[in-house]
């Protein structure tokens, strides 16, 4: 079996993520923050050990601004939801995940302005159209760091430098680059950073969070729930300080722990490592692809402005046939359709078929690669 839907979730985990799963259940599977007792306090340092883990990777200095969510989806609402209200404006782009899109186009319906910035057909940001979308005003921008239909990089420094000229906030969507592409927040002034633990990561599914940056006042970010925190018991009042105003209920221990040796595994490795790593993968599938007649790449079809991500359509072919064959005749497994992302289908030209999306990850061989390549051929010359 060839695994390329890393995109969606990655897969195989390190022995190491398993384990720290495995541990927290066996050995401290206490509620963290709950209690005094051993067990509260083992499970507490994991969840704490985490935070450090996470803010070290992303580059901050503010461990206590490291909001732990069930996932990057989760992350963007509490954003949205707790920044905007009836009146304002915000600023996104055309190629955005229905993480984004759909809270966007509910929040719309209460009087919210939404600017959607049109983007090139290989899902590259319209600098142009976007200034001129942030001249009109804007209170927050939304912008995703890597399309997860084409793997298109948006040029989030430019993006930050004209977002904050404009006095607006800037909301990054990392799940597909969290992981995969150094992310420091501090250096590219991103005000807030969503990131999901089970894809680059090589977490859990259920995991993932929310970076406020230094420019953020998270006393004016509202919290997408209130509840019990362990702290400030006396209180029917939600507490202010961070990051217990917005993390209220049990955390995800035991994914929590997964996500930590996950991420101490990426580091481990080295981010600059791994990314050389994609770019060479994606290198051989476009440069394969390419030379299979009857075979489109979408996207930028340049492994530098991308990530690993290599979307194709075959001419005459429906894309969900050929995910089931890849599947039933070749083991090898994809996504098809339109991966959750309409607007970014509607952008690239592939809406309402979409595409066949391979994406490989860390654990994936060259080998792979030509075995998908030889059986993708197969399939364009064959019904």
């Amino acid at each position: 079996m060839i695994y390329l839907d890393n995109a969606a979730t990655s897969w195989p985990k390190p022995p190491e993520v398993v384990k720290a799963v495995a541990n927290f259940l066996e050995c401290a599977g206490g509620n963290p923050g709950r209690s005094g007792h051993r067990l509260s306090i083992a499970a507490g340092r994991i969840v704490y050990e985490t935070r450090e883990a996470v803010a070290e990777l992303f580059n901050t200095a503010h461990t206590e601004r490291v909001v732990f969510t069930q996932n990057a989806t989760q992350a963007i609402n509490l954003v949205l939801r707790g920044t905007l209200h009836p009146g304002d404006r915000v600023v996104t782009t055309g190629i955005e995940h229905n993480a984004v899109m759909r809270p966007l186009r509910a929040m719309e319906r209460t009087g919210v302005a939404v600017s959607v910035v049109p983007c090139h057909a290989d899902g590259s940001l319209d600098l142009s159209e976007f200034s001129r979308a942030l001249a009109l005003g804007a209170s927050l921008v939304v912008v995703n760091h890597a399309c997860n239909v084409t793997g298109t990089l948006s040029p989030v420094a430019e993006v930050a430098e004209m977002v904050h000229r404009a006095g607006a906030l800037l909301l990054v969507d990392a799940a597909q680059t969290a992981g995969v592409l150094p992310i420091d927040v501090s250096a590219l002034k991103i005000d807030f950073l969503a990131f999901t633990g089970h894809k680059g990561l090589l977490g859990p599914p259920g995991t993932g969070g929310l970076l406020l940056g230094d420019r953020v006042d998270a006393a004016r970010l509202e919290p997408l729930m209130r509840g019990g925190t362990g702290s400030r018991s006396d209180s029917e009042e939600q507490p202010e300080y961070m990051p217990d105003r917005f993390e209220s209920g049990t955390p995800n221990g035991a994914g929590l722990a997964g996500l930590g040796a996950g991420v101490r595994y990426i580091m481990h490795h080295g981010l600059e490592k791994i990314r050389t790593q994609e770019v060479e993968l994606a290198r051989r599938l476009i440069a394969g692809l390419s030379a299979i007649p009857g075979v489109t790449v979408h996207g930028p079809a340049d492994p530098k402005k991308q990530t690993a991500i290599v979307s194709f359509t075959i001419a005459e072919r429906h894309a969900s046939d050929i995910g089931l064959q890849l599947d039933e005749e070749f083991g090898i497994l994809c996504r098809v359709g339109l991966h959750c992302a309409p607007a970014a289908h509607w952008t690239i030209g592939t809406f309402p078929q979409g595409t066949v999306r391979l994406a490989p990850g860390i654990f994936t061989t060259p080998e792979d690669v030509d075995f998908t390549l030889r059986a993708i051929e197969m399939l364009s010359t064959h019904e």
